[in-house]
């Protein structure tokens, strides 16, 4: 726990005591240009994107600003301080996650949740076209290291025939019916 005292000139001190596993605390190394991973949202990959940032903003306590299990308090409430901080917080650490392209169009979003939601409802619909794309590069590797294989079989053949030589112009047709 850590003991912070209000110095308001012309109050009376008082001791307000936070928790360091309260959502509202930050730590002192906390900063809006903090690397807390190494991705960067951009068009096609936002479930690995999301995944390491939901892992990073639990580390730091902060992912109930993205879920939206942390509501903001009333602008008159006391914790409404401290959550827009915290909040504020939480956006420039996505805004400086997401490419500059996307991150423009969140920009002025009211609260972390609005941005995570808005988010997830543009790049998580892209779900299908990912898996057909997997599936897609996933064949052609399929196919590319089976051609691989067999022209090598191929080449090896080749080797252990004897070299034929014609003048007549029959090896050429016959060496481009063999190459389709």
């Amino acid at each position: 726990m850590k003991d912070k005292t209000n110095d308001v000139v012309g109050t009376t001190p008082t001791k307000v005591i936070i928790k360091a596993t309260d959502s509202y605390s930050l730590h002192h190394s906390d900063h809006p240009g903090i690397i807390l991973m190494s991705r960067v949202l951009e068009e096609d990959n936002y479930g690995t994107w999301s995944r390491a940032m939901r892992i990073s903003l639990s580390a730091k306590n902060k992912i109930e600003f993205i879920t939206g299990s942390i509501k903001p308090p009333s602008p008159t409430d006391d914790d409404f301080p401290s959550w827009q901080r915290c909040n504020d917080m939480v956006i420039s650490w996505l805004l400086n996650f997401i490419h500059p392209s996307i991150a423009s169009s969140a920009i002025y979003a009211e609260t972390t949740a609005e941005i995570w939601a808005d988010l997830q409802e543009r790049f998580s619909q892209g779900n299908d076209s990912r898996i057909f794309q997997i599936r897609q590069d996933s064949i052609q590797q399929s196919i590319s290291i089976y051609y691989t294989k067999l022209k090598a079989l191929w080449d090896e053949l080749s080797s252990y025939h004897e070299s034929v030589y014609c003048t007549c112009g029959g090896m050429e047709k016959l060496k481009q019916r063999e190459e389709k």
